[in-house]
């Protein structure tokens, strides 16, 4: 019972963060907010929701390990797990300057963490850190996409890779619907996420509980892995299209917007502590990591199959550790 409520959480989330993208997006364009922020702003945080409700309720429900875990452990699976498989399927072609500027700063996103646990903790100061380097990355996104510059940025190849797996999130596309249509959307989705939010993390807690493990390792892999389905396929399909830039930026948008955006939320919201383990193994692990993934990248300019192979592989041990089975 206790896993059927824990898939039964992740579905509601992934619905709901859907149904609140297409209800926002739709709103905004009506409101003549411009595609090019609609795709900036609302999609690439809206589809970080499921990630961010995760969080947000753990947070409030007492379980830091879950609520920073998901965090930690979402960008380790993206960087290593969700990137592998994309070059897996197809091998990544990076441009350099991309990854510089959107690959450095996820990098400095995941050292921030790595200062904030080591010193004041995840509270409403350094949430509010967190959010301002979040708005500043948009407005530099923003004015780097109006000068029609020929390197997208990651938030910019993050909406793409989310309207290639389901136009109608595209602004253009919700034009033509409804006021009413629109905000019923909006509710819904709210209404599934919250709900699902409370499923999942109410289920993540019963689970360690049940079976003996701990809050933050359950945080780490089943809610991090379950809330990065999404990326996963995102990325899986641009791959497949042999959109590898889409399949690159996706991820380093992600990775950008978990830290800045539901960190800083979460610790705004829920001011929480960061659990000693995240942060003297995993919060180190996810700099390495970050840093590898642009070492593999930068080496011939494209990220290969066997290198894509690796970082699944590092994935592999990274768990396998992590759950104490080696």
């Amino acid at each position: 019972m206790t896993v059927l409520l824990l898939l039964g959480g992740l579905v509601l989330l992934v619905i709901g963060g859907e149904l609140l993208v297409r209800g926002a997006v739709a709103i905004a364009g009506k409101l003549g907010v411009s595609p090019l922020m609609i795709g900036l702003t609302i999609v690439g945080m809206g589809t970080s929701m499921p990630e961010l409700a995760a969080s947000l309720q753990a947070a409030l429900a007492g379980s830091p390990g879950i609520a920073l875990g998901n965090i930690v452990g979402s960008n380790i699976a993206n960087t290593l797990l969700i990137l592998g498989v994309a070059a897996l399927l197809a091998p990544i072609a990076v441009a350099r300057g991309t990854l510089w500027r959107d690959g450095g700063v996820g990098v400095l996103a995941a050292c921030a963490l790595l200062a904030i646990a080591w010193t004041t903790g995840l509270g409403r100061i350094a949430g509010i850190a967190l959010v301002a380097m979040m708005i500043c990355y948009l407005v530099l996104a923003y004015r780097q996409e109006r000068r029609a510059a020929a390197q997208h940025s990651a938030a910019f190849d993050k909406a793409v890779a989310l309207e290639n797996i389901d136009p109608a999130l595209s602004a253009e596309a919700e034009r033509g619907t409804g006021w009413a249509v629109s905000l019923a959307f909006l509710l819904a989705g709210l209404g599934c996420i919250v709900g699902g939010g409370t499923l999942l993390v109410d289920a993540a807690v019963d689970l360690a509980i049940e079976f003996g493990m701990s809050e933050t390792l359950v945080g780490l892999t089943i809610v991090a892995i379950g809330t990065s389905l999404p990326e996963l396929v995102t990325s899986a399909v641009a791959a497949i299209r042999k959109q590898s830039e889409v399949a690159l930026g996706n991820v380093l948008g992600s990775n950008i917007y978990n830290v800045f955006f539901i960190g800083g939320v979460t610790g705004i919201i829920s001011p929480t502590p960061v659990p000693d383990t995240i942060a003297r193994l995993d919060l180190p692990v996810l700099v390495g990591v970050s840093l590898l993934a642009m070492v593999l990248a930068f080496t011939g300019a494209r990220l290969s199959r066997v290198e894509g192979l690796c970082l699944v592989l590092v994935y592999a041990v990274y768990l396998a550790f992590t759950a104490g089975l080696i």
